[in-house]
C-alpha cells in the first residue's frame, strides 16, 4: 500500500476517534483488515466513550464472533436502549461468525439508538456483497492493511512525531527490524520506552532503543547489510555467526530483509547504468522506502555491487530463501545457511 494511502487510514481513524470522544457516532462500523492496530483503536475508543460507565450494565453488548450467531446480533442491535439515548453491540473476532452476511438485513431497518460494531482481524467482508455496501452508505467501513516491510521505518518515526519525539532514522530502522510489521507491538515498545526516558526527552536514538528494547545494533540484519554494503567481509561474518547462532533466529525471515536491500541495491544500478546522474526523484523512487539519511550507504553498496553483481546477488538470495524454506531437504542448519549466503554475497 502506498505511504499516502496508509497516512489516510491514520488520518480517518484520529478522526473517527476524536468523534468518538465528541460523541458522534455513526449507526454502524466494520474495522477490518489485516492489521489491527487501526481498527482495534477506533473500536476501543467507542467502547470507551460511546456509554457512560453507570450505563453499561444495560446498555453495553459486547461479544465474540463464534459465540454468536447473526440472528442474535441482529435481535440484540434491534433492542431500546434503557434510561439512555443509544446502546452500543460490538462483535468481536467477527471474522469467526458464521454468515456474518446476514446482518445485512439489519441495515436495511436500522435503529438510531443503536451503535453496532463488528470488529474483524486478519479478514475483511466481501466487498461485492450486500453488508459492505449498506455499511459504507449508511456507517464506517475502515480497511487497514498490513505495511510491507520498508513502510515500517517510516511509520515509526510518524508514529514518535505524534507523540512530541523525534527518532532517529537508525533508531527507527533499528526497532523496525526488531519487532516487524506489527503495529501495536510497536505501540507497545514506544509505551515502554518512553516510561524510561529522561523527563522532557524530545528525542530517540539508537542507544534508547538498545537500552530499553532490548536489542543490540551491533548484531542485528539492519547492521549486517551495512557490512556487505561496504563489504566488510569481518565484520559482517561476525555478524552472521551471531545471528545464526541465535536461539530466535529465522532464517526466511533474514533472507527477506537482505533481499529487500539488495532490491534496493538492484533497482540503484540499473538506474545508475543508464549513464547521466539520477535525478533527486529518481533516486527516490529507485530507493522508494530509504530514508534519505541512508542514501550513502546505497552509493557505496552500486559500487561494490554495481549492475551485474547486484542482479547475482539477488539471484542467490532466491536460492537461499528456498533452502531456507527446506528445500533441497533443508540438511543445513539455518544459522549454517546464513554465514554460507554472507561469505558467497562477499565474494561476487
Amino acid at each position: 500500500m502506498a505511504a499516502r494511502q496508509r497516512e489516510d487510514i491514520a488520518a480517518i481513524s484520529r478522526k473517527l476517534i476524536e468523534d468518538a470522544k465528541n460523541g458522534i457516532f455513526k449507526p454502524v462500523y466494520v474495522l477490518m483488515g489485516d492489521e489491527p492496530y487501526y481498527p482495534d483503536l477506533v473500536c476501543q475508543a467507542i467502547i470507551d466513550n460511546c456509554i457512560d460507565e453507570f450505563g453499561k450494565d444495560f446498555n453495553e453488548t459486547i461479544c465474540y464472533g463464534p459465540d454468536v450467531t447473526p440472528e442474535q446480533v441482529v435481535t440484540a442491535a434491534r433492542r431500546f436502549p434503557m434510561m439512555s439515548e443509544r446502546q452500543l453491540v460490538v462483535v468481536k473476532e467477527a471474522q469467526l461468525m458464521k454468515g456474518i452476511e446476514e446482518i445485512a438485513v439489519y441495515c436495511n431497518e436500522i435503529l438510531e439508538s443503536t451503535v453496532l460494531v463488528l470488529l474483524l482481524h486478519n479478514a475483511a467482508i466481501d466487498k461485492r456483497k450486500a453488508l459492505y455496501k449498506s455499511v459504507q452508505k449508511l456507517g464506517v467501513v475502515l480497511e487497514s492493511p498490513a505495511l510491507r516491510d520498508y513502510e515500517v521505518p517510516s511509520w515509526i518515526s510518524r508514529h514518535y512525531s505524534e507523540r512530541g519525539l523525534k527518532i532517529d532514522a537508525e533508531a527507527a530502522a533499528l526497532l523496525a527490524e526488531s519487532v516487524g510489521t506489527d503495529l501495536s507491538a510497536i505501540s507497545v515498545e514506544t509505551d515502554k520506552l518512553l516510561k524510561n526516558l529522561p523527563e522532557g526527552s524530545t528525542a530517540v536514538t539508537v542507544a534508547d532503543i538498545e537500552k530499553n528494547v532490548g536489542i543490540s545494533r551491533q548484531f542485528s540484519i539492519f547492521e549486517l547489510n551495512k557490512e556487505l554494503s561496504a563489504k566488510n567481509a569481518s565484520k559482517a561474518l561476525k555478524i552472521a555467526a551471531h545471528l545464526g547462532d541465535s536461539a530466535k533466529f529465522n532464517m526466511p525471515q533474514a533472507v527477506s530483509a537482505i533481499y529487500l536491500h539488495f532490491y534496493r541495491i538492484l533497482k540503484y544500478a540499473a538506474l545508475l547504468s543508464r549513464g547521466s546522474y539520477p535525478s533527486a526523484e529518481d533516486k527516490a523512487a529507485a530507493l522508494a522506502g530509504v530514508n534519505p539519511y541512508f542514501y550513502r550507504e546505497y552509493d557505496m553498496a552500486v559500487r561494490n555491487y554495481p549492475l551485474p553483481k547486484a542482479q547475482a546477488a539477488v539471484s542467490l538470495l532466491c536460492e537461499y530463501d528456498y533452502l531456507g524454506k527446506g528445500g533441497d531437504g533443508g540438511a543445513a542448519a539455518p544459522g549454517d545457511l546464513l554465514k554460507e549466503l554472507t561469505a558467497k554475497l562477499l565474494s561476487l
